[in-house]
């Protein structure tokens, strides 16, 4: 078989790993800290991939929006502790990688986590090498919806925009790849409903990423 694509971008959370756990321990600590009351771990699952401070919007409401860089500092300060370490990765992922990898595909990530933390998970879990880019949210001026994180990508990668694929698990991620004019496919690993994706141009909706590498002819 001969593949459909050159390059796949991954998100990372609910995409590639399952950081839920991670996310409502370090949320909770910093609105503690913050003297903001706690929020369910439904709640804080739903902000997974927005900015921080933009979590704190949700979960807190937006009179405490000028808290925003001190929920992001304190967010921070208790995922280097303990962010990978209850961070697990999805059960099909690693044989997905692998198998676009031997098709002779580049991968890279484009996330809203930090890339440090993301290139130290991957490092642990022996998939570090298989992505020639990761692209943090260190990286880039602006975060997810907007495109740029995405392009730039794609350039390092050095494929052309139609032969790429744009993997995420939210609507933020469909619409980074519909402002990019970048191919999406949407997989129901994280907490977006299959309806959610009806509004975006999909390829297709999968239910892991199982489902992607005889998908694409890998």
């Amino acid at each position: 078989m001969s593949a459909r694509y050159r390059a796949v971008v991954f998100d990372f959370d609910y995409t590639l790993v399952d950081s839920s756990r991670a996310v409502v321990v370090c949320a909770n600590y910093a609105l503690g800290e913050l003297g903001l009351p706690l929020a369910s771990a439904e709640a804080i699952c739903r902000t997974i991939g927005l900015p921080l401070p933009d979590i704190l919007v949700e979960l807190a409401g937006q009179q405490h929006a000028a808290l925003g860089e001190e929920f992001k500092r304190l967010f921070v300060s208790q995922a280097d502790k303990v962010g990978n370490e209850l961070t697990v990765l999805l059960a099909a992922t690693a044989p997905a990688v692998r198998a676009l990898r031997g098709c002779g595909l580049s991968l890279g990530i484009v996330s809203t986590k930090l890339r440090y933390r993301m290139q130290g998970f991957l490092q642990r879990e022996g998939l570090l090498d298989s992505f020639a880019v990761i692209i943090g949210i260190e990286d880039v001026s602006v975060p997810k919806p907007d495109p740029s994180g995405l392009l730039m990508a794609i350039a390092r990668l050095a494929a052309p925009l139609p032969d790429c694929l744009y993997v995420g698990d939210s609507v933020v991620d469909a619409e980074t790849a519909r402002r990019a004019g970048v191919t999406f496919l949407a997989v129901l690993s994280g907490v977006t409903p299959r309806e959610a994706f009806a509004a975006y141009p999909v390829y297709a909706i999968v239910g892991g990423l199982a489902e992607l590498p005889p998908l694409i002819g890998c």
